[in-house]
């Protein structure tokens, strides 16, 4: 997951001189390979990972809330 800085730094990376849509998104996931030490392929994946999308900490795991008004994690969520 990004923090605020994280995040301004890996869109910040897209380069809209560059014609194709590809050659725009290869400096971002670049950035974030950087930043995180994990290789995305995905794009949109990257976006996904921007922590102030979710909701504060789950009080019992610690693991980010799904939103804001999620009572617990996706974690918890889905175990049984």
């Amino acid at each position: 997951m990004l923090d605020e800085d994280e995040y301004a730094r890996v869109i910040g990376a897209r380069r809209t001189s560059e014609r194709s849509l590809l050659d725009q998104l290869r400096p971002v996931l670049l950035e974030y390979e950087r930043i995180t030490g994990v290789r995305e392929t995905d794009p949109n994946a990257v976006y996904h990972h921007r922590l102030a999308g979710y909701g504060p900490p789950c009080a019992r795991c610690g693991k980010p809330l799904r939103t804001h008004r999620e009572p617990k994690s996706a974690a918890r969520a889905w175990s049984l």
